[in-house]
């Protein structure tokens, strides 16, 4: 089964990047409150960003990866440029 990076966008603007093994139900568990503490007071959030890898620490090096980006490199990789 894959795993999924993803980046959401909170109310506020604020980027989270997580990984998972079921990306619906995330961005669910999220927008209820249930997600994680970050993104609790910040629903709703909306899916920016997935990639789909074979394994989860190939998912935890990616989620890594791209935490480490500062914010303008964030956006340009969610539209494209």
């Amino acid at each position: 089964m894959s795993w999924y990076v993803y980046v959401i966008e909170c109310s506020d603007s604020l980027l989270y990047t997580g990984v998972t093994k079921d990306l619906q139900r995330r961005v669910k568990e999220h927008n209820s409150g249930y997600g994680c503490r970050f993104t609790r007071y910040r629903a709703p959030v909306k899916l920016v960003h997935s990639e789909e890898v074979e394994s989860r620490p190939q998912a935890l090096i990616r989620e890594a990866e791209i935490k480490r980006f500062p914010r303008a490199k964030k956006l340009k990789l969610f539209n494209g440029d």
